[in-house]
C-alpha cells in the first residue's frame, strides 16, 4: 500500500501512502512499521515533531546532528506545500555534498524519508504550512549542527520567491559545508 520511489541519493526516498476516500474525506495509513520493513525501510522512530510557519518563503535548515546521536526522518506536509530538501553530508560518500529536492504537499500527500548522514530542509511555498515529522533520536542541543542553505558549494536550486525568504539566526549564521563538522 506504499508506493516508494528513490531520489537519486542513497536511501533519500519519496514515500506515498494510499489514500482510501469519498465525499466525506479520506483515510491514509502514514506510517505502518511493518509495511516499512516490508519495503527495506527497517528504522525505529521515537520522536514526533510539528513545525508550522505562518507565511511563504519561511526558510528552515540545513540541520542534522552529529553522532552519537544522529538523525533519520520522515516528513509529510499536513496543511500547504514545501519545498523539502536533502544533502549527502557524508565525506566517505561518492555523493558527498549533492542534494536532491522534492515538493511535498498536504493535497498529493506524499512524504520524504531523509537517513542519517543527511542535511535536511525545506522552505514554504504557501502560507499557513504545517509539517509532521518523526525522527529516529531526540533532540540533542550538544550535537545539533546546521550548513548554510545558500553555500555555493552545493548549489541548491531554491525557488525564486517575491518575498524572499524568512531565516532564524541559527540558519542565516550557519557555517559553509567546508567548515562544518559532518561524517566521516
Amino acid at each position: 500500500m506504499l508506493e516508494i520511489r528513490p531520489l537519486g541519493l542513497d536511501g533519500v526516498l519519496e514515500i506515498v501512502p494510499k489514500r482510501f476516500g469519498d465525499a466525506r474525506g479520506f483515510f491514509v495509513e502514514t506510517y505502518n512499521e511493518e509495511r516499512f520493513s516490508e519495503a527495506g525501510i527497517d528504522l525505529r522512530f521515537v520522536q514526533d515533531n510539528h513545525s508550522y510557519s505562518a507565511a511563504t518563503g519561511i526558510l528552515r535548515g540545513l540541520h542534522y546532528q552529529l553522532p552519537p546521536r544522529t538523525q533519520g526522518k520522515l516528513l509529510r506536509v499536513v496543511r500547504g506545500r514545501i519545498l523539502d530538501v536533502a544533502v549527502d553530508i557524508r565525506r566517505s560518500s561518492k555523493t558527498f555534498g549533492k542534494w536532491v529536492a522534492l515538493e511535498i504537499s498536504a493535497e498529493k500527500g506524499n512524504q520524504i524519508l531523509v537517513p542519517k548522514g543527511f542535511a535536511h530542509g525545506f522552505v514554504t511555498l504557501v502560507p499557513d504550512t504545517e509539517v509532521l515529522y518523526k525522527v529516529t533520536d531526540t533532540y540533542s542541543p550538544e550535537h545539533d549542527r546546521s550548513i548554510r542553505f545558500d553555500d555555493p558549494a552545493i548549489g541548491i536550486k531554491w525557488p525564486s520567491l517575491s518575498g524572499g525568504f524568512q531565516l532564524s539566526d541559527k540558519d542565516l549564521n550557519a557555517p559553509a559545508l567546508a567548515a562544518a563538522e559532518v561524517f566521516a
